[in-house]
């Protein structure tokens, strides 16, 4: 089949692990469409699988930048367009995969000229409070200021620099036309809304265990700390402070699972609002084990 196959949700729905089940039957290879699993050394906090559970798949823009450089959407758009096309003329089936929705909408809608960044402006930038640039966003753009957490200081700013470069709202960049430049099939896991935040606490937990302290305190040690980008990443920024010494182990994991509650709760609210036409199939994970062969049976009703 040459059809794109998305596979898009919350944060702790089983993406990855259903696609690699997916790609096995349908001799697909993925593209991550992980904002943070480009970044080399950071494994365990972006659930990043590991080359046991790829199973022989190959996986595509994991593992690809150091934690100091600067990875963006318009980066992610170019690499994957090339991966996409070098997968469908080995006559494979690409499947991209991943829940950062800006990466996935602009993949497939485009993305409107946007400027490059601006280094001394970001910077000076990021010297002020999330408090007070989330207020300043609302204010220039309140649209896209609604889309996100007042405490996501990487797309705050990210905002603010585009609009100060161009007297234009971040907002206005984001192309959403109703022919697509692909023709793809898509699917949103869902799950019950408790069950999500069982299995973020869970998935924490298991993180620890599996020794995230150990990763972020390497990422320290190397000298990534004031990384603009990748250290503002769910599970690293909230461990800083507590090598730190300025809060305990317990409330550094407290804000992680507040935090990624709260970018779950967003995740949900924005795919419901934009994922809305005929190519889209919204799947209740329920019955994990049929899944694969309930999405098999959807992409051979729409070939």
């Amino acid at each position: 089949m040459n059809k794109l196959i998305i596979i898009t949700g919350t944060t702790a729905t089983g993406k990855t692990e259903t696609a690699i089940n997916l790609a096995k039957e349908i001799d697909g290879e993925i593209i991550s469409a992980d904002s943070m699993m480009v970044y080399k050394y950071m494994d365990i906090g972006t659930a990043k699988p590991t080359k046991e559970e790829m199973e022989g798949i190959p996986h595509y823009l994991i593992d690809i930048r150091y934690p100091n450089e600067f990875f963006d959407v318009k980066d992610f758009i170019s690499l994957a367009k090339e991966k996409i096309k070098e997968i469908t003329e080995k006559g494979k089936t690409a499947i991209v995969v991943g829940g950062t929705w800006l990466y996935i909408n602009s993949l497939l809608y485009g993305l409107s000229e946007i400027p490059t960044a601006d280094w001394n402006l970001r910077n000076k930038l990021y010297k002020e409070s999330s408090e007070l640039l989330y207020e300043k966003l609302k204010e220039v753009d309140p649209v896209y200021a609604e889309k996100i957490h007042p405490n996501d200081k990487k797309r705050v700013v990210r905002a603010l620099e585009v609009y100060y470069l161009t007297g234009k709202p971040f907002s206005s960049f984001h192309k959403n036309e109703d022919k697509p430049l692909y023709d793809f099939i898509g699917f949103v896991f869902e799950r019950d809304r408790n069950q999500i935040m069982e299995r973020i606490e869970k998935r924490v937990d298991k993180m620890i265990e599996k020794g995230l302290l150990d990763e972020v305190k390497f990422l320290l040690d190397k000298g990534y700390e004031n990384s603009i980008t990748s250290m503002q990443a769910i599970g690293y920024k909230e461990l800083i402070p507590y090598f730190k010494g300025k809060c305990s182990l317990e409330e550094a994991k407290e804000n992680i699972i507040k935090n990624t509650k709260a970018f779950a709760k967003r995740q949900i609210r924005t795919f419901r609002k934009k994922f809305k036409d005929d190519k889209w199939y919204f799947i209740d994970i329920k019955d994990e084990y049929n899944l694969v062969n309930y999405i098999l049976e959807i992409i051979k009703r729409r070939k």
